[in-house]
């Protein structure tokens, strides 16, 4: 029997799930196959509609060799796993003679610890362990999911937290799951047989396709531990995702309450004189930082110097006491143990990265009304940790709808570690860029409309004409709006003032779950849906309900911003542009993402409006326009308004 040919492969992948083969699916899945055969590297653009899922799984799955497929949200998780992969393994069998096996592992804490729900967690005041189920009132919500998840857990084959359904709040979730570091390790577990993330390990071992999150390929590259099986090949969807999923791996926090607990938790397993030097040094930390001030430390000040070396210190002395003591009151030593570990060395870890200090680190105070202050520190570029760990001894492929900014693929790259395309070298990743376009006919399905008349948006206070202009826009479109804006405070003052002034709902984000909300605004076409970062990317809803998207501005980083300032500071000194490099390349990932929004099926018509004039008349306005889908272009507000209420009117007609 001859081997099978790509698009052979391709044609029973696309007929299995019901779907149709495109041409920039096609393009996608011959370059994937060169990039994985070579071995090289490649960024590849493929739009809303493409089909990129089976672009790159049926490459992957037809080379025979492990792949890990790394995603950002927890939805294309899931769908990979729960549809694309079963019904496309099922498909290829027949012609690839074999069966790939596959896989999704997660990071240790988003399963189920038998440890924990059997044996109780440890106290923090008292000696020994509780019991979580009875120290809850059965009658509260927290009562409720402890005992719905103690009858799941006897069912459940995976211990995953995502397959619990309802859900449960990280709070109830906290009671019956550990961090890596608070886990006592198979070996000397009573449940290690049975460990449910143990058992995701192995199979994902055993597989042939491994699905797993930003995250965790950014704690397998950081930590040097490996979590992730070896692979041959390494796929990034959602790529325009990975550097922010990666620095939030590599940023470090501490704050007062944090310090405190890991006090509690280590007093009764050391020494009083060994207790009281960490006691000493946390009540010290927590003096200065009610005193803190939001904002970047360009230098650390001697006195938190002080402060941050007399816990380095306290926190290293006890981690070496907590090795040789032996408690005969404590229940379950090894597991209380086990967790005043890790909370210590989360301490002291933090504590001796800014205390001796790096000129590739950027360190600020944070102010929260809630959770009073913190002082966090986060790498000024990950690039670097990119380009050596994720590009070195394998074959890497990056996708998204949204890698193309301001006309190509470098900024976007240079992010990742890569010099621009085309450079050569020994030392430097070679990479292609591949836009392979999108199904959709962008020019006749929507309009850009950028409101040039309106007033530039200084940073605070109201616009009184864009909430004008938003009020007749949406009252054009009869609802039907997807309101995307730079703040909550701005989100919740345009909700409040178009339900005074219009007859249509108006949803805000926060007012109830984004699912319940997203769910609501699918459901009925009059109705809006306001909201601030996680709808911008999250919401993907096709048909008469999303005819008009509006950002209220141009989603740059705000000026007070320690991290972006200083990265923009950084690529300045280096002699760059740091504004464009920095600022400019967020906001048009993030228009990009938004405007992304209005067209997700063949179908679909309509307008994002954008109401800040700069996106017209400022220098980088053509930089952030050339990010965006080739939609028709005007600065004529009565064309926009006549073009949304012809649309809402054939909706009307019908019966939408």
């Amino acid at each position: 029997m001859t081997k099978p040919t790509l698009p052979e492969l391709l044609h029973a992948a696309v007929t299995s799930v019901g779907g149709v083969e495109r041409p920039g699916q096609v393009t996608m899945a011959e370059a994937v196959a060169e990039a994985i055969d070579a071995p090289s590297h490649l960024l590849v653009q493929a739009g809303t509609g493409t089909g990129k899922s089976l672009g790159y799984l049926v490459p992957a799955l037809a080379h025979g060799e492990r792949v890990v497929v790394a995603t950002a949200t927890l939805a294309l998780q899931r769908q990979l796993v729960e549809r694309d992969l079963p019904r496309t393994v099922d498909a290829l069998q027949p012609l690839l003679r074999r069966r790939p096996e596959f896989a999704m592992l997660k990071g240790r804490s988003n399963y189920l610890c038998l440890h924990r729900l059997r044996e109780g967690m440890p106290q923090e005041e008292d000696d020994g362990l509780f019991d979580q189920f009875e120290a809850a009132a059965p009658t509260s919500k927290l009562g409720q999911d402890l005992l719905r998840m103690r009858d799941w857990a006897d069912e459940t084959e995976t211990g995953d937290r995502d397959d619990l359904t309802p859900g449960v709040s990280d709070r109830a979730w906290a009671q019956i799951s550990v961090s890596s570091r608070e886990c006592l390790g198979a070996t000397k577990c009573a449940y290690g047989a049975e460990c449910f993330a143990e058992l995701a390990r192995e199979r994902a071992k055993l597989a042939e396709v491994v699905v797993t999150n930003h995250a965790l390929l950014a704690i397998d590259a950081i930590e040097g531990a490996p979590v992730l099986p070896q692979h041959e090949v390494l796929i990034v969807d959602e790529a325009h995702e990975l550097v922010s999923r990666v620095t939030g791996v590599a940023t470090g926090e501490l704050t007062p309450g944090q310090v405190n607990r890991a006090v509690r938790r280590a007093a009764r397993l050391v020494n009083e004189k060994v207790a009281d030097e960490l006691q000493t040094a946390a009540e010290g930390f927590e003096r200065l930082m009610e005193l803190a001030l939001p904002g970047r430390l360009e230098e650390i000040p001697e006195d938190l110097g002080y402060a941050l070396m007399a816990l380095r210190d306290a926190a290293r002395t006890v981690i070496s006491a907590l090795g040789s003591t032996r408690d005969k009151s404590v229940q379950d030593e090894d597991v209380v143990r086990k967790q005043a570990l890790a909370a210590v060395e989360g301490v002291h870890g933090v504590a001796e990265r800014i205390a001796n200090g790096s000129e590739w680190d950027v360190v600020w105070y944070e102010r929260h009304d809630r959770f009073g202050a913190s002082l966090r520190v986060a790498p000024l570029s990950v690039s670097g940790l990119l380009r050596e760990k994720l590009f070195a001894d394998r074959s890497v492929v990056l996708t998204s709808a949204t890698l193309k900014l301001g006309g190509d693929f470098n900024g976007v790259g240079a992010s990742l570690g890569l010099a621009p395309e085309g450079t050569g070298g020994d030392d430097v990743p070679q990479w292609k860029g591949l836009d392979v376009g999108s199904p959709f006919d962008y020019p006749k399905q929507g309009i850009l409309y950028v409101a040039r008349h309106l007033a530039t948006p200084g940073r605070e206070g109201s616009r009184g004409d864009m909430m004008d202009e938003l009020a007749e826009l949406v009252e054009a479109a009869g609802g039907r709006t997807l309101g995307l804006f730079s703040s909550m405070r701005a989100a919740q003052a345009a909700a409040e003032e178009l339900r005074v002034r219009l007859d249509v709902p108006i949803l805000l984000q926060g007012e109830e779950t984004l699912g319940e909300l997203i769910k609501a605004y699918a459901a009925d076409p009059r109705t809006c849906l306001f909201g601030t970062l996680s709808l911008w990317q999250g919401v993907d809803v096709p048909g008469p309900s999303s005819q008009l998207v509006v950002m209220d501005r141009i989603p740059f980083p705000r000026p007070d911003d320690p991290l972006m300032s200083a990265r923009q500071k950084a690529v300045e000194e280096a002699g760059g542009n740091g504004f464009m490099a920095v600022a400019a390349t967020h906001a048009a990932l993030l228009m990009a993402q938004g405007a992304g929004r209005l067209v997700r099926a063949t179908g679909d018509r309509g307008v994002v409006a954008v109401l800040d004039p700069r996106l017209a008349t400022a220098r980088y306005g053509s930089f952030l326009r050339a990010s965006l889908p080739a939609f028709w272009y005007t600065t004529d507000g009565g064309q926009a308004r006549r073009s949304l209420a012809a649309i809402d009117a054939k909706a009307k007609a019908d019966g939408l």
